[in-house]
């Protein structure tokens, strides 16, 4: 059996990344392969190329888009690309894997148009955008101009909300947690 795809979208900061990891580090039962997409902004940190992106140049990104070998792509920022290549989606689901998508808003809303009834979308809203900027602030990755930049998009971000199957506020992560697993859990075992 073929497996099913799982979206989940949000604003920078929210704590998706980190209830995706618990998801598929916690819960083995639900079968989940994380769909690994292609950027082509340098690692953060410990980032590897092929873990937790394949870190393409803006050249390669290019190249890749006139062969027609994504899914979906967008260009977040200016040569800040971010996409999900169709073969590695294409693979893990013939194995009858549950794909788990770490993606941004517009990514997301045309994987749930390209697989329709296939996949769940899922957006983690945070309680609210001065929450949201304590959260960047916390996590030291971002310049005081990235994290405005990022809050101004966040807000954009925030009205495409209601175009996902689920929103989930993340103002309590363990309640968000369960509330997640509640969602993908009912929807991998309908027919």
């Amino acid at each position: 059996m073929k497996g099913k795809c799982l979206i989940f979208s949000a604003p920078s900061g929210s704590g998706k990344s980190t209830i995706v990891q618990w998801l598929t580090s916690e819960h083995p039962e639900l079968n989940l392969v994380f769909s690994i997409s292609a950027t082509s902004r340098p690692p953060r940190g410990t980032e590897q190329h092929g873990v937790e992106y394949f870190f393409l140049t803006p050249e390669e990104f290019k190249a890749k888009i006139e062969a027609n070998e994504f899914l979906e792509y967008e260009e977040v920022y200016t040569d800040r690309y971010y996409g999900t290549l169709k073969s590695q989606i294409e693979s893990e689901l013939e194995q009858g894997k549950n794909v788990i998508f770490d993606i941004d808003i517009k990514g997301g809303i045309n994987v749930k148009k390209h697989f329709g009834e296939r996949a769940l979308s899922l957006f983690i809203q945070p309680p609210g955008v001065e929450e949201l900027r304590r959260r960047l602030v916390g996590r030291g990755t971002d310049t005081a101009e990235q994290i405005e930049i990022r809050l101004a998009k966040a807000e954009y971000e925030m009205s495409f909300a209601s175009e996902f199957d689920k929103i989930i506020v993340n103002d309590d992560l363990d309640a968000a947690k369960a509330e997640t697993l509640k969602a993908i859990s009912e929807f991998l075992n309908k027919n």
